[in-house]
């Protein structure tokens, strides 16, 4: 039941994603910066928890995800360090994921032959 709530709620963030794509004149990076900024403010609010309760990796893995490990990290840091957390905490949260997707990209790049759009 755990893959299904996740398959749901991960398969909805993308289905709207698809329509934002599809239906609007939004940008992709727009959607992306979006969704990021959607969840720093859900995350911000405490509303994102119980989504992630629900729904684990369907709503840790997507861009909203990432947005409340930002918010949630913010929060903490503020709570230990004062105002020099809202600097230091989001990154802090985030940085074993920032730095897999900079490998990732290392690796992919080693991988893979670059190629002019033509």
């Amino acid at each position: 039941m755990e893959f299904i709530k996740a398959f749901i709620i991960g398969g909805l963030l993308c289905v709207i994603g698809q329509i934002l794509i599809d239906k609007t004149k939004l940008t992709p990076a727009r959607i992306l910066v979006s969704y990021v900024v959607i969840g720093v403010i859900l995350g911000g609010f405490g509303i994102y928890q119980p989504l992630l309760d629900f729904a684990g990796a369907g709503a840790s893995v997507p861009l909203t995800g990432f947005g409340n490990v930002l918010a949630t990290g913010v929060k903490k840091a503020v709570e230990e360090k004062g105002f020099l957390g809202i600097f230091t905490g989001g990154l802090e949260a985030a940085a074993g994921g920032i730095t897999t997707a900079i490998f990732a990209g290392l690796v992919a790049s080693l991988v893979f032959k670059a190629k002019d759009k033509s």
